[in-house]
């Protein structure tokens, strides 16, 4: 809202790299009914209205359930929600019919007043959440943010214990599907408010609503999940447990998995030639788009438009993805994905857009031409943050080459950093140009665009564009009434963005993948996260 999924991101950088396993217990031997599984690194929290990165958000769509999950189609199904809510106010006012059997894992009924609880902390100001901003089209939900209003003032009140009812600024036809995403997962309060600040970084510091709940948890070593007996449809949960190996460098992980210690794995480049034709290989295009972000608070010289341009032209992408990736992915000059945004008559959004630049070497000289002079200097220092993972390194190596061997007197300097150092440094905008993935959290191309806007971004990027900012809110308000016309627009604003250069496209992901045969019912969503509520062992 995924996306997957600043997630972000942030959200969806961690997937891109496989990474190594200083763990004591990674690769035991485990049950026939317990999939075992890598994660490329280690949770930050599971505090559900803090968490922004993909790893988190998985393990929540596993412990945690809402008042909808996603099927097979990347639609909402019912979950703690019996059904479609029942919709007023010209569509506006959406009241929802609780089910009375869902409990938290500590035995206490889940009820309205832990998703009232949980949205106000969420766009409460102290609560200082970065997701926050994905509440904004609940009524009052920015002024509350902004510290303009009054948290009790959130458009969204418990009628009974069984009954919520939520208001929004405009009826949206993907709110549904939002309402999957990790911030919007309930909280029991007074559990909550016991853990205080420590809530969400331990096994025993966390409730759990969902599938599964939590087992153990040894920092950067692995972390374990256990069947939920307290689960409303624990019946229809398969698995007695989910076991996470942090694995920080690919050939341990494939090791691993030809030893039989995982069930799946995925590839890296150098990886993927020799085991192409293996039983259980496969390969898919995914629904995140990765970038360069560029920061012009930190790096004087990057305030420059013809700089940013420079950058955005001068790196071979296609070579990039057929040599450092080799996994499905595809080079991309636009910030939306292909082939995920659809409407109705299966038109594909991402056609709309007109990407300003490409890679071409002479463009992206004479860009450089132009300025150096404006800045009056032919030496440019630019530093480039990065993950610590092995082919991160081997990646940011790559973009350093090509700017500085097509754009004479720059110079790059490579900053690795750990998963949440790199992230933390991001949010406060202490970087000049950063490495950054982003896939959807709900079906629809505002999931990416409304990153830009100057109120999420200030802090972080200082990209400030009045035009790109009405027409991202005009397109959450008076352009719904108009889908093809909003569409236009919104391609319209993607390329000011584009032509700003605040983002330098890089690829679509893609996933090589080799899973053990015996898996079943795994479900990789296009928009959210990974689904293995429905997972299936056959061994």
């Amino acid at each position: 809202m995924n996306n997957f999924y600043k997630m972000g991101i942030y959200v969806l950088v961690l997937v891109i790299f496989l990474a190594g396993c200083s763990g004591t217990d990674a690769g035991k031997k485990e049950p026939k009914d317990t999939l075992r599984l890598i994660a490329p690194s280690d949770l930050t929290t599971l505090d559900s209205s803090l968490a922004v990165e993909a790893g988190a958000f998985e393990v929540m769509n596993a412990t945690q359930e809402g008042l909808y999950r996603l099927d097979k189609d990347d639609k909402a199904e019912p979950a703690i929600a019996k059904g479609d809510p029942k919709k007023s106010n010209n569509g506006r006012t959406w009241t929802f019919d609780l089910r009375k059997d869902a409990k938290w894992s500590n035995g206490e009924p889940v009820t309205a007043h832990d998703f009232v609880y949980a949205w106000r902390r969420a766009v409460d100001p102290e609560t200082a959440a970065e997701y926050a901003y994905i509440m904004y089209d609940i009524k009052n939900a920015e002024a509350i943010n902004k510290s303009e209003k009054k948290v009790e003032e959130l458009g969204v009140k418990a009628i009974d214990d069984h009954t919520l009812e939520l208001t929004l600024n405009e009826e949206l036809p993907y709110y549904k599907e939002l309402l999957t995403f990790g911030t919007f997962m309930p909280l029991n309060e007074k559990f909550v408010k016991k853990q205080g600040s420590k809530y969400g970084t331990s096994v025993d510091k966390t409730l759990y609503s969902g599938p599964f709940v939590m087992k153990s948890w040894k920092v950067e070593d692995n972390y374990k999940l256990k069947k939920n007996k307290e689960y409303w449809d624990k019946d229809n949960v398969a698995l007695k447990g989910i076991d996470y190996s942090v694995i920080k460098d690919e050939q341990t992980a494939l090791n691993l998995y030809n030893n039989d210690k995982v069930d799946t794995t995925e590839l890296s480049s150098q990886n993927v030639n020799s085991n192409k034709d293996k039983e259980g290989f496969d390969t898919k295009l995914e629904s995140a788009t990765y970038y360069i972000q560029i920061n012009t608070q930190t790096n004087k010289d990057l305030q420059n438009k013809d700089l940013r341009a420079a950058i955005a032209q001068a790196i071979d992408k296609k070579a990039y993805v057929n040599n450092n990736l080799n996994d499905g992915s595809t080079p991309i000059d636009t910030f939306t994905p292909k082939e995920v945004f659809t409407n109705d008559e299966k038109q594909d959004y991402n056609k709309l857009v007109n990407p300003p630049y490409s890679y071409d070497v002479k463009k992206a000289q004479a860009s450089l031409e132009k300025a150096k002079k404006d800045l009056g200097k032919d030496k440019i220092n630019i530093e480039f943050l990065t993950f610590d993972q092995d082919n991160a390194k081997r990646d940011a190596e790559y973009f350093k080459e090509q700017v500085e061997k097509h754009l004479p007197g720059v110079t790059m300097s490579i900053k690795q950093q750990p998963n949440k150092q790199k992230i933390a440094l991001t949010k406060k905008g202490d970087y000049d140009v950063a490495l950054t993935g982003w896939g959807p959290d709900y079906p629809d191309p505002m999931t990416f665009l409304d990153l830009f806007l100057s109120e999420t971004t200030k802090g972080e990027t200082g990209y400030n564009n009045p035009k790109y900012d009405k027409i991202i809110n005009d397109g959450k308000t008076t352009l719904l009434k108009d889908p093809d016309k909003r569409w236009d627009e919104l391609a319209n604003a993607e390329e000011m963005l584009l032509e700003d250069a605040m983002v330098i496209p890089l690829y679509q992901k893609g996933k090589a993948r080799l899973t053990k045969k015996e898996v079943n019912g795994r479900i990789i969503h296009y928009v959210g996260t990974k689904e293995y509520k429905h997972v299936k062992l056959d061994r």
